[in-house]
């Protein structure tokens, strides 16, 4: 998260505080505890003074980066647990959480960064745990809002679409009806689905896009993680990655992200529809108009071949997608007895040299 902008809650946020009361949303808060039951465990992630968090349902985690802040909430939520942080990197255990309230936070670290930090969300979230949020609408970014009481907070304003694309990617399931857009707010609620999170963010020098993730890595969170996947054994023997079945690196240290065409899990890729494939190449075509990775490979041929030209073959494409060179090549599953891992590492190591210079 921005770092002036928690020294400017650290110093003033109790003045921003003290004139942004709760304005009537108690019931959303009190809504959200609901639909996370009884017993489950809900993060307040950016807690701030305490406006939400009583609202909420215990037991309850306040969360914020601003000691200030958390210690303000103390006092008007004394039973919930405290924890200082970053929203970028939370500190909790995969899937320890059944919920995850972020009321004017998100908004709060550049728009390009988001995928990430609810990839992170999406890590500590159990299957189907609620997930609210509400953010600036429009396309604003920067430190200098107009007519921000507390001048100098880092802000990025959200598009609905962009916004439902973003969580869409980051492994949710958006609820019908749920995106509304007030004034300068946008806010949506959504539930944590038991599928994979795009590993994607700015500079990609290849963003690759699978069919649609297996349940086992689904449940594993990690693209290709079957030990039958020949990808991160091509990955690795192409030089494109030095971790194995290592997202997060591959992203950070080599500039690889990761997506699919269609969330929904299934046992093989066969079970893909046409109408699925359609709609999530137009997701990952704006995602790609959006980040500009140096150049996108598609792993198995099954995706492009339907929506794009039905006879292509492995390798560059002549039509790009969303301005940007496109590869495809043969799925790496283990059912493709057909490809060899050196004919796979090849092809990796062609689409990453498409994507330009390191």
């Amino acid at each position: 998260m921005d770092r002036a902008t928690v020294d400017i809650y650290d110093h003033r946020g109790l003045e921003w505080a003290a004139t942004h009361a709760a304005s009537g949303r108690q019931a959303e808060a009190e809504a959200f505890g609901r639909r996370v039951g009884p017993v489950g465990l809900r993060l307040d992630v950016g807690c701030g003074a305490g406006r939400y968090l009583p609202h909420l349902g215990s037991p309850a985690v306040g969360f914020d980066a601003s000691v200030a802040m958390l210690d303000a909430c103390r006092r008007v939520a004394p039973d919930a647990c405290y924890v200082q942080g970053d929203l970028e990197q939370l500190p909790f255990a995969r899937g320890s959480l059944h919920g995850a309230w972020s009321w004017m936070t998100h908004q709060h670290i550049p728009g390009d960064r988001l995928p990430m930090a609810l990839w992170d969300l999406h890590r500590v979230l159990r299957v189907g745990g609620p997930f609210e949020a509400q953010v600036l609408a429009g396309s604003y970014e920067g430190d200098d809002l107009p007519g921000d009481q507390l001048r100098g907070r880092y802000f990025a304003g959200w598009e609905p679409e962009r916004l439902v694309d973003v969580v869409t990617g980051a492994g949710f399931d958006v609820e019908e009806g749920s995106l509304t857009v007030s004034g300068d707010e946008v806010r949506l609620r959504a539930w944590r689905a038991r599928t994979l999170a795009d590993t994607v963010g700015p500079g990609m020098r290849l963003l690759v896009c699978g069919v649609n993730p297996s349940w086992y890595s689904a449940d594993a969170g990690v693209g290709y993680a079957r030990p039958g996947n020949r990808f991160w054994p091509a990955a690795r023997a192409a030089g494109i990655v030095t971790a194995d079945r290592d997202p997060m690196r591959a992203l950070v240290d080599h500039g690889l992200g990761m997506t699919d065409f269609v969330k929904r899990p299934s046992r093989t890729a066969a079970e893909v529809r046409s109408e699925e494939y359609r709609a999530g190449f137009t997701r990952v075509e704006r995602l790609v108009q959006w980040l500009r990775p140096g150049a996108v490979c598609f792993t198995g041929l099954s995706g492009w071949r339907d929506v794009v030209d039905a006879g292509a073959a492995a390798g560059p494409q002549p039509r790009g997608i969303g301005g940007r060179p496109a590869y495809v090549m043969p799925s790496t599953s283990g059912l493709n007895a057909r490809t060899s891992l050196a004919e796979l590492a090849d092809h990796l190591r062609q689409a990453y040299a498409l994507g330009g210079p390191a």
